[in-house]
């Protein structure tokens, strides 16, 4: 295989690109780890990297929205596009559709919640961070990456954009437990929301003529409760704070660096 050559990497995106929680974090307002998969990439590569990427991103926050975390406001990330870059990474997505942490922390939640005699207040919590995934959202979240991947082409004078998919968090094994303190029917909604992040995903890809990387489906027997999962399930209370469940684990993040290190080397540069 032909070793891939580029000057300089940028990523945009979320927090299954930012690394939130795994050491080394280099930046914890932005939930941003030292061994993020865009660091591993660059340093497979050889490359400059400029890191962009935040947790709780949207695509509007990548697109022309600042993005606000508690008392720190990051600007818009293809503001901080640099223009020399040959490769750019992007992934995001998962918070426009209601498939971020906040939305699964409320399923715990209000799973918890359930027993308690307060009329709904469980299922209510879980409605309003679950919110209804309209076909107005989810075409405006593809046709709002389409535009991220023109930018990137036209600002840097035509990179090669990969749009890298989200880990599979909920697979075909995931069943309740404490990792997923979640019914059957909650994980199964769980799921399909995964896949329907991956479906807008390699939508935006086609329909802008980037690559698109299929974590997804790579992970599928990666996935919370599997024998050698690429994402964390929930965690003792006590290291909450140190891990974030529901997102990549170390392994999880040097997996899909070497799924695009591969990728470029048996494609061409």
């Amino acid at each position: 295989m032909t070793e891939p050559v580029f000057q300089h990497l940028a990523a945009l995106g979320s927090s299954f690109a930012s690394g939130p929680g795994i050491d080394p974090v280099i930046d914890r307002m932005a939930g941003r780890s030292a061994r993020n998969y865009p660091h591993l990439v660059a340093e497979g590569l050889g490359a400059q990297l400029t890191d962009l990427t935040v947790s709780g991103a949207t695509t509007a926050n990548v697109l022309d929205t600042p993005q606000r975390v508690l008392n720190h406001t990051f600007p818009p990330q293809l503001d901080g596009l640099p223009a020399d870059a040959d490769l750019v990474t992007i992934t995001v997505g998962g918070n426009d559709l209601g498939n971020g942490l906040t939305t699964i922390l409320a399923g715990v939640v209000g799973r918890l919640l359930s027993p308690i005699p307060v009329a709904g207040l469980g299922s209510s919590l879980v409605r309003r961070f679950r919110p209804a995934r309209s076909e107005d959202v989810i075409d405006r979240a593809a046709t709002t990456l389409v535009q991220i991947v023109d930018i990137v082409r036209a600002r840097t004078g035509g990179a090669r954009v990969l749009v890298v998919g989200y880990l599979t968090v909920f697979g075909d094994d995931s069943r309740p437990g404490p990792e997923l303190p979640f019914d059957v029917a909650a994980i199964d909604d769980f799921r399909r929301r995964g896949e329907q992040v991956q479906e807008v995903l390699a939508r935006a890809a086609a329909k802008s003529g980037a690559e698109f990387i299929d974590a997804g489906a790579a992970s599928r027997s990666h996935a919370v409760g599997s024998a050698e999962p690429w994402v964390l399930g929930m965690t003792p209370l006590r290291s909450v704070v140190e891990t974030v469940p529901y997102h990549p684990n170390a392994a999880g993040m040097a997996a899909v660096a070497e799924l695009i290190l591969t990728h470029l080397r048996t494609s061409g540069s």
